[in-house]
């Protein structure tokens, strides 16, 4: 078995490429490796903004043999009347290598067993990864020079070995060898790879950390020593830190400073200056920010004097922006932006912003009543929550709507609740983000998504695999979520007419919206319970409320009976269509009619589900002691209709819980 590296010297690739590269080069050689029946143990792949590797290990060093039976024409094809070859039949001798000898028919058709001998794995390889690597997908493909071919960034060297040996390939104009570059400013700047095992240690003697979770622990192990330094905690996004990670080889903490009168501005425009502009890591002294924090160089060297001047001149120059716009915002309340919305469209056909916010309005006094919520601060974060989209400083820091609007609230004298309101309205931010805890952000952000969501689908612009306007599986996530965790009982169903009905386009798209929030619903607590049960839940409307749902979920779950599965789904195939009609004792024909009727009868609906199965699994026996002495579809018509309306209150007692026609066991 061998070891094979392949490294593809670039460069410097966009950060957000990375990512799916390492992802797109370990499923391409996966599949390229056992389409042509290579064996090996496992795929590497180890990328720097100048470089992406792959090594392949337990290699074989050839394809497997194989053995094909491949079928040619049809007997009355590949033969004359004479028994003797057609131009068809030895047309398919010909062009496979078969021998007549060799060839023998099958099911009426010409065959031939063809044994395949396996090339060797170098060959196959020299053969395939220049357009394996071609293939590759990303935006801003770039040409050079003056070839067709494109590449995120010019290929500037190749590395291609097995084990100590040369694979010599091509990949464009740039011809492979055992030589690869380490940093740019390292000297040398250049080192020889004589075996894949040697490449990882070999790039760090010329300052690479190749291996990007090696890069990133060294990361977080350096900004934790120079946050030490400073008696403080770094504070970092999981993303910043994949960025970070991917913009640099050999990765160097820097801690650099501002200007404390910074820290007088909102504590969010601050940090995401930091964080989303420059990349930086904000510092925490006993929970509140410094005026310190870390930058990562892609650096060799210990003078830090002009990375640190640098640093400070680019954050300067941003932090007074947001301090010139802070204080020119906050000249006025927070109160006074609302009458700009008019001036700022929501979406073609669907108003302003201010008219959207009419409607958050309206939909939020509908929210309040029916959970019993009715306050003015609810309504008063629907009329302000908005607002901030108006504010110098929302236009420059687009992200931080929501948390600029709540600051400004605070500064104009607002209520807290209020203030805390028009932050929350738009939890969650993602899919791992914090909820809203406040009533007030609670029902104001189901207003705003559900609004967001209904005026898609009204303007027919639906959801697609590749598409998503505004965002609405967000939203529609975000809006379950919040309900299910702060166990609200809010009937969706009202709330998307309602909503539908307050949109200046009016469009019959109820039931679509409808199946996307319960799809949403299934896709969100996938991850928890199994899909068939899911569904299986549905037989009841789930939007009418989600905390019911879930506890449907939970018990049919946990439910450890196939006796009870067995004879819902028994009922449910002998009832083709529900009867209603009035249930005669007097045509019950045999003992096991009445008992049946009793225990149906004794069965009350309960949103306690545990007890609710227990209570279903005691109908059991007599149901099947009903099936074992009754012919449902009696030549009576009266006394058919007559079980078949008992099966038909049965069949809507189980259903009371979920489909059992739709679990899988």
């Amino acid at each position: 078995m061998s070891k094979y590296l392949l490294e593809i010297g670039c460069e410097e690739l966009p950060y957000k490429f990375i990512a799916p590269a390492i992802e797109q080069l370990k499923n391409g050689f996966s599949k390229f490796l056992k389409e042509n029946n290579i064996k090996y143990s496992d795929i590497n792949v180890l990328a720097t903004p100048r470089r992406l590797a792959v090594i392949i290990s337990d290699l074989a060093e050839k394809q497997d043999d194989e053995t094909k039976v491949l079928r040619g024409p049809i007997k009355n094809v590949a033969y004359d009347e004479n028994g003797n070859l057609t131009k068809a039949g030895e047309g398919f001798l010909k062009k496979n290598g078969i021998n007549l000898e060799d060839a023998y028919l099958e099911d009426n058709y010409l065959h031939a067993k063809v044994e395949i001998k396996g090339k060797e794995t170098c060959l196959v390889l020299q053969e395939n990864i220049p357009s394996l690597i071609l293939k590759m997908q990303g935006s801003h493909f770039m040409r050079w020079d003056n070839f067709d071919e494109k590449f995120q960034r010019p290929i500037r060297w190749i590395v291609s070995i097995m084990d100590d040996k040369e694979v010599p390939l091509q990949i464009i104009n740039v011809k492979s060898g055992k030589v690869s570059r380490g940093h740019r400013f390292a000297n040398p700047n250049t080192v020889e790879i004589n075996h894949p095992d040697e490449y990882v240690e070999k790039l760090k003697s010329v300052n690479v950390l190749v291996n990007q979770e090696e890069r990133k622990a060294e990361i977080v192990r350096q900004a934790k020593a120079e946050a030490d330094k400073a008696g403080a905690t770094p504070r970092y996004s999981e993303d910043l830190l994949e960025e970070v990670t991917q913009l640099c080889e050999w990765p160097v903490a820097v801690t650099c400073e501002f200007d404390e009168e910074f820290l007088t501005i909102p504590e969010e425009v601050t940090v995401t200056v930091m964080a989303v502009h420059q990349r930086y890591f904000a510092l925490y002294k006993d929970g509140k920010l410094t005026n310190k924090f870390i930058t990562i160089t892609n650096y060799i060297g210990n003078e830090f004097e002009n990375i640190k001047a640098g640093n400070l001149r680019v954050i300067k120059a941003r932090l007074d922006d947001a301090v010139f716009f802070f204080k020119e915002d906050t000249k006025k309340p927070l109160a006074d932006y609302v009458e700009g919305l008019k001036g700022m469209t929501f979406q073609k056909g669907m108003g302003t912003i201010y008219d959207k916010t009419q409607r958050i309005i309206e939909l939020s006094k509908v929210i309040s009543k029916e959970l019993a919520q009715e306050s003015d601060t609810i309504i008063r974060t629907a009329q302000l929550c908005k607002a901030d989209l108006c504010t110098s400083l929302v236009f420059e820091f687009t992200e931080l709507q929501g948390y600029i609007g709540s600051d400004y609230a605070r500064i104009s004298g607002e209520d807290k609740a209020v203030v805390d309101g028009i932050k929350e309205h738009y939890f969650p931010l993602n899919a791992d983000s914090e909820l809203a805890k406040t009533i007030e952000g609670q029902v104001v952000g189901i207003a705003d998504k559900i609004d967001t969501v209904c005026a898609v689908f009204a303007d027919g612009r639906k959801p697609t695999g590749s598409s998503d306007p505004l965002g609405v599986r967000r939203a529609a996530l975000g809006i379950i979520k919040t309900i299910i965790s702060n166990n609200l009982k809010l009937d969706l169903n009202k709330l998307i007419e309602k909503t539908l009905e307050l949109l200046p386009v009016k469009k019959d798209c109820i039931h679509e919206v409808q199946e996307f929030f319960t799809q949403r619903l299934i896709i969100f607590l996938n991850d928890e319970y199994k899909k068939d049960i899911l569904e299986a839940c549905t037989s009841k409307n789930p939007l009418s409320d989600l905390s019911d749902y879930v506890s449907r979920v939970k018990a049919v779950s946990e439910m450890n009976s196939t006796e009870l599965s067995e004879s819902a789904n028994r009922i449910i195939r002998i009832l083709k269509q529900p009867v209603h009609e009035q249930i005669k004792q007097d045509l019950f024909k045999h003992e096991s009619e009445g008992m049946l009727f009793d225990a149906v009868n004794k069965v009350s609906e309960t949103s306690d589900y545990n007890l609710y199965l227990d209570e279903l699994k005691s109908l059991v026996p007599a149901i099947t002691m009903f099936f074992d002495n009754v012919l449902v579809l009696d030549e009576d018509i009266a006394v058919k209709n007559n079980r078949l309306s008992m099966l038909t209150i049965l069949k809507e007692k189980f259903e009371h819980l979920c489909d059992f026609s739709k679990i899988q066991y």
